[in-house]
């Protein structure tokens, strides 16, 4: 039995999209008919404009109150109108009748000038506005205001007819089609079916010669294919049964051939076991010769101990070499060291060129301003407006002077401060936030060409007692890696200094957004003559000299986090004092 009929379930399909389609047609014919309707009703209400406007500007005119409610009373009469606002020329409501709404919220309170509609409001009002215009010698004025309401049950009534019908068509034509579609699907679908199955369920797998089914149809549907088919099936199942019936008696054939090949086995068998004791024998003599080969193997392993004290020699002149080299690598660190001190030499001298060709050209100006005041002097035609300009010019030129040799002055200290540092190990007391902005002071000319920004966080008052030249370096070499490496291709990129104290111990966050590194290069970040800038003359000393400086100078730690495209970032810790070597001579 079929727990749900395939026709069924098809007429069922067909009518749920009739339904869902009927169903969607007739509320956007009903919703397009109450549109229509309420598109009417503004209109009626735009004309009582012209039928109503001219009594009851008169009649505010007039000052006449009494007739002006008895004209709102009449229009709320009118089927279409459920209320009325009428107001003065002050914007005060004279008349307030029927459903409506604070039309003082909707316009301040003010007059409308031009006719306009009042849009549908939650309780389902709408409604129409217009000036009311009194024309009194040749004069225009405006009296007052009328607001016109209706609602949606207005024009719900004027469409219920409608809306009648439109169901009442919809619901007839879906019966019709619910009945004839029964009567197609049982007469053109379930009725032959059912036939075929029951043709189908009373066939006898054993007995299946000259059984046929016949759908009873005269069309050439689906249901004569399936009948086609269904024959060639029982046809085919009959050729089946025939080749199974003589493969069996293949099969009792084959079992009598393969007794016959066992016994074959079985003296084959025999054979083997024969050629098994010889290959026993052969095996045997293979035995002996792996003796022999064993003797050789000795005297090879005796050769091979000669041989490992010859790489042990070798071995130890790999470890003199090896010192060689770090006895380079320190030279070529020095080297380094000097090539940095020699940047900044080159790039303070600019800095300094600038200030000073300033400062000369102001004393040229005003030796120039001294030598025409004292020809006008001795020609005795020296007025006071010219000692005047050149009392302000020469003003102007010391001011300038002394500014420009000024900035000279401080270029030149930081830059002695600096150089001294990064040339000496000294230890000595020093200001970090001050002597960081020696710092970046003289690294100013590398800066000043970009559109970088260095941010220091720092308190004030921290004072380290260590070798300033190792503060130097360190943030040399931090802030040149982020300008060359980490800000290339970056316009205008950012580097942040965050410093704080902790129990006697400095602790620095560096972090620029620049570009950052890869996680394979920054496991590579503190080797020795690692740089990503081998063809455009990086030594790859900078992080490498700056790990020893932070480790071994300072005694502290040094650590480093990137991802690409995120910038990179340093956490250093140092101990805050040092003790100098003289004192620690002294102990």
């Amino acid at each position: 039995m079929l727990s749900k009929s395939l026709s069924k379930r098809l007429l069922t399909s067909v009518l749920s999209v009739y339904f869902i389609l009927t169903f969607v047609v007739t509320c956007g014919q009903v919703i397009a008919e109450y549109h229509n309707s309420k598109d009417h009703i503004q209109n009626e209400l735009s004309t009582f404009q012209k039928t109503f406007s001219g009594s009851l500007t008169r009649a505010i005119w007039e000052l006449n109150t009494q007739q002006t409610r008895t004209i709102a009373e009449g229009l709320l009469a009118m089927p279409t109108i459920e209320g009325v606002i009428v107001r003065d020329d002050s914007g005060e409501i004279i008349s307030q009748l029927g459903q409506s709404i604070d039309i003082g919220d909707a316009y301040n309170d003010t007059l409308v000038v031009k006719p306009q509609l009042v849009q549908q409001t939650s309780s389902g009002l709408f409604g129409y506005t217009f000036p009311l215009i009194f024309e009194f010698s040749g004069r225009a004025t405006q009296v007052g205001d009328v607001t016109l309401f209706s609602s949606r049950n207005v024009v719900l009534s004027r469409i219920m007819v409608s809306i009648y019908f439109l169901v009442g068509n919809a619901l007839i034509k879906t019966t019709f089609l619910i009945i004839l579609f029964l009567m197609a699907f049982r007469r053109l679908l379930t009725e032959p079916l059912t036939d075929l199955t029951h043709q189908i369920e009373e066939l006898e797998l054993d007995n299946l010669e000259g059984v046929q089914v016949s759908v009873h149809t005269t069309e050439h549907n689906e249901l004569k294919i399936m009948e086609y088919s269904f024959n060639n099936l029982i046809d085919k199942v009959i050729d089946y049964k025939n080749q199974l019936e003589a493969t069996q008696k293949q099969l009792v054939s084959t079992n009598e051939k393969l007794d016959q090949q066992n016994l074959m086995l079985e003296q084959e068998v025999a054979r083997k076991t024969s050629n098994l004791s010889q290959a026993m024998m052969d095996l045997q003599q293979q035995k002996y010769e792996l003796e022999k080969q064993k003797l050789t193997l000795t005297e090879e392993v005796d050769r091979r101990k000669t041989t490992e004290s010859e790489l042990l020699q070798k071995q130890d002149e790999l470890t003199r070499y090896v010192d060689e080299l770090n006895l380079a690598q320190e030279r070529l660190v020095g080297s380094e060291k000097m090539a940095a001190l020699g940047g900044l030499v080159a790039g303070i001298t600019h800095d300094i060129n600038t200030p000073v060709g300033i400062g000369v050209t102001a004393t040229s100006f005003l030796e120039e301003r001294l030598n025409q005041i004292e020809i006008a002097y001795q020609d005795k035609s020296l007025s006071p407006k010219a000692l005047e300009e050149f009392i302000r010019d020469a003003k102007q030129s010391t001011s300038l002077l002394a500014t420009n040799l000024e900035r000279a002055s401080e270029l030149v200290a930081s830059f002695k401060q600096i150089a001294v540092d990064q040339a000496s190990e000294a230890v000595r007391n020093i200001n970090l936030k001050e002597y960081l902005s020696e710092i970046i002071r003289s690294l100013q000319p590398k800066l000043k060409k970009t559109m970088h920004k260095i941010n220091i966080h720092c308190p004030d008052d921290l004072k380290l007692n260590l070798p300033a030249g190792a503060i130097s370096q360190i943030f040399t070499n931090l802030i040149m890696n982020s300008l060359i490496h980490g800000f290339e291709g970056v316009n205008a990129g950012s580097i942040d200094i965050a410093i704080s104290e902790h129990d006697g111990e400095v602790r620095i966050t560096y972090r620029d957004d620049g570009r950052g590194v890869s996680q394979e290069q920054l496991d590579k970040l503190f080797d020795p003559f690692f740089t990503t800038r081998r063809e455009q003359g990086g030594s790859g000393l900078g992080t490498h000299i700056t790990f020893n400086l932070v480790k071994q100078t300072l005694g502290g730690d040094i650590t480093a986090t990137s991802e690409i495209g995120k910038g990179l970032t340093y956490e250093i810790s140092f101990p805050k004092d040092m003790p100098s070597p003289m004192s620690m001579l002294a102990e």
